[in-house]
């Protein structure tokens, strides 16, 4: 059974810096892509950061220019390097896994606070 497990979230002043780490145990295959997304109140859940197997990133545009996101190869771990951190970073971020041609999977998610 596939699982994914964030942790590295937690408290940060505005201008400082955390990383994300999303860890999927239990496949037997690469997923395609690895992706960070992130939710806060009264707002929709946004792209923070994705990359595929093979390398390529994406980001959304509140994350391009402060956030890096990396994977070990093809393996099923990524990591979200977040800098120059603001107060409206604070959010629930939460990791995806998906496999071509499969249902995504998501794991627990960790909440991320900015403050100014």
């Amino acid at each position: 059974q596939v699982q994914l497990v964030e942790s590295g979230g937690g408290l940060a002043q505005a201008g400082g810096s955390l990383t994300l780490s999303c860890a999927a145990s239990g496949a037997t295959f690469s997923f395609n892509t690895l992706a960070w997304y992130r939710q806060s109140p009264g707002k929709q859940r946004e792209l923070v950061a994705r990359i595929s197997n093979m390398g390529t990133t994406n980001y959304g545009e509140s994350a391009k220019c402060r956030f890096t996101i990396a994977r070990d190869g093809a393996e099923n771990t990524a990591f979200l390097h977040m800098n120059g951190l603001k107060p409206e970073d604070t959010a629930f971020y939460v990791c995806s896994a998906v496999r071509l041609g499969y249902h995504p999977y998501w794991g627990q998610g960790t909440q991320v606070t900015v403050s100014s």
